[in-house]
């Protein structure tokens, strides 16, 4: 049994709501988005489900639907059957619906509405882009996931760039959560198949039991239609060697139950130890997704404060110089953040070239730029894999070194820059380098 790709579902709805929800359930329900000033007039409409982009329509049938819902509706606009078809196909072809448009697209898109109508209503009470993002902020807090993500993506103040961040985290949610509880419903499934093993054998010791007192209901029929010449004192011989013998079966059959119904009752404190352990481990997911919102805050205070920082240190020559007459060539990374890596590399004397890997600047002039460098840089999460091919031949062939950076932030680069400001210089420290691209091999 695999949990669903996108898991952030209520029970709430029968008729159109995600099957599992665990993930959410422990959420606390306490706290309200920010009201909202009264709504003068209703907005424009806002997008259909069949007007998003194609790259959502995953995402938003995945979280909003149930398969139980999709497996009622999809099969009315194509050849799926719905007794045979897998979850996945049904999933699939609803994906493939709503892509198309026409009919089916428009009954999706209907469902959505009528389901998470009361959603919808309450943001459309929102006019601005700012106060969308917030009350969305304010419901994935709370785990009102489903109905606020479809009202999110269908709201008319909504832009790409702001579904395109809710889109993201919910699919990175939805890792998470899978990832810290898959050991736990392994154990979970392994726990009810234990159970219903023991279950089955308790029934199959009381259908045992059952043949035979009426084996030795049949017994004493016999015994009774016997001619009367027969012994009597035999008669009575055999029937107590048979109750006898019913007794002894019976009181090993009784010991078999209770041992089972010990074994049963162990199992079922198990399963309740790991349902414990599991909402345990939902606390935990809550607390690490707060930790990382924090660490991330934290970065961009670091890389403010490098910017601020270098770059008048730099002016008044103060700045220690562990690049001093040295030439970087970064290639790829954001345009952002190339003042403050220029800035950074000009601090510690040093000269920096940029080149963006082909996007605006030509690739054909990567090369040329290679030209009297003494080390060439690039951020393996901001960087295609052509560039960095090429890249790797104009090192290899006019003997450069290259270091590959964890990302395109200006932390990783002011971590090269403290490391080339150790002992060793430059040229030692990149040839130590790993000559592998982290990203793409």
């Amino acid at each position: 049994m695999s949990q669903p790709a996108h898991i952030f579902q209520t029970q709430d709805r029968p008729d159109a709501t995600p099957s599992s929800s665990w993930a959410l359930r422990a959420l606390p329900r306490a706290g309200k988005p920010p009201a909202p000033v009264p709504a003068k007039a209703f907005l424009p409409r806002g997008a259909k489900l069949y007007e998003l982009d194609p790259h959502l329509h995953c995402s938003i049938i995945g979280t909003c639907l149930s398969t139980t819902a999709l497996r009622k509706l999809v099969p009315k606009f194509c050849d799926l059957d719905r007794a045979k078809a897998t979850d996945l196909d049904i999933h699939h072809m609803a994906v493939q619906l709503a892509t198309e448009g026409g009919d089916g697209a428009r009954a999706l898109h209907k469902l959505l509405d009528t389901v998470y109508a009361p959603e919808i209503k309450r943001f459309r009470r929102y006019e601005t882009e700012a106060e969308v993002e917030a009350a969305w902020a304010e419901c994935l807090k709370h785990g009102d996931v489903p109905g606020a993500y479809w009202a999110l993506m269908t709201h008319p103040a909504a832009n790409p760039g702001l579904r395109q961040h809710a889109f993201g985290e919910v699919h990175m949610l939805s890792h998470l959560v899978g990832a810290a509880n898959r050991a736990d419903i392994r154990r979970l499934l392994a726990l009810e198949e234990e159970n219903a093993t023991l279950r089955d054998k308790v029934d199959r010791q009381q259908q045992r039991l059952r043949e035979l007192g009426t084996a030795q209901a049949a017994h004493a029929l016999q015994e009774r239609s016997k001619p009367v010449e027969t012994c009597a004192d035999e008669r009575v011989e055999a029937l107590e060697s048979a109750l006898k013998d019913s007794e002894i079966a019976l009181r090993a059959s009784e010991q078999a139950s209770a041992h089972h119904a010990g074994r049963l009752e162990k199992a079922e404190a198990r399963l309740k130890e790991a349902e414990d352990r599991a909402s345990t481990l939902e606390a935990a997911l809550i607390e690490a997704h707060r930790q990382i919102n924090a660490q991330q805050q934290e970065l961009e205070a670091v890389e403010t404060h490098l910017a601020d920082t270098f770059a008048p240190q730099a002016e008044a020559g103060t700045a220690p110089t562990p690049l001093k007459g040295k030439r970087i060539v970064y290639v790829g990374g954001r345009p952002q953040a190339a003042n403050t890596i220029r800035a950074l590399v000009e601090a510690a004397g040093g000269e920096l070239l940029l080149h963006d890997g082909g996007i605006e600047d030509r690739r054909g002039l990567l090369t040329t730029t290679l030209a009297g460098a003494d080390l060439v840089v690039f951020p393996v999460d901001c960087i295609s894999h052509n560039s960095v091919t090429l890249l790797k031949r104009g090192c290899e062939r006019f003997n450069i070194p290259y270091r590959p950076l964890r990302s395109s932030g200006v932390a990783s680069f002011a971590a090269l820059v403290a490391e080339i400001a150790g002992p060793e210089n430059v040229r030692a420290q990149c040839e130590a380098a790993s000559r592998i691209c982290l990203h793409h091999g």
